[in-house]
């Protein structure tokens, strides 16, 4: 039996699997906020056709997105779904830093 190789984890799966920076950010943030929709819907009691009518969106879309399909949907859909469904977004500017290179795209639940 061969020994499993073990590497340190980066703090975010997209990056560890292989997508840039920027892209590794996206996804996670695409994540953070459809695990918020998904629990909205589940805290709500709402079918997925219900939720779907309440974002204003078609069942079969929803259902992909909430399976983790994220690349048919944008941070402003997925914000604007969460806000039709009764939830807060709130978006956080930090001051700009002269020393970083680049900023940074987080979500905060």
């Amino acid at each position: 039996m061969s020994k499993a190789t073990m590497h340190k984890g980066s703090g975010n799966v997209f990056r560890d699997m292989g997508f840039s920076a920027g892209e590794a950010a996206e996804l996670s943030v695409k994540s953070s906020l459809i695990d918020a929709i998904s629990e909205t819907i589940e805290q709500r009691k709402l079918t997925q056709q219900e939720a779907a009518k309440i974002c204003g969106t078609d069942q079969p879309t929803l259902s992909k997105v909430l399976r983790g399909r994220m690349e048919s949907v944008t941070i402003d859909r997925l914000a604007g779904w969460l806000t039709a469904l009764g939830r807060t977004v709130e978006i956080h500017i930090r001051p700009y830093n002269a020393r970083a290179k680049a900023g940074h795209l987080v979500a905060v639940l």
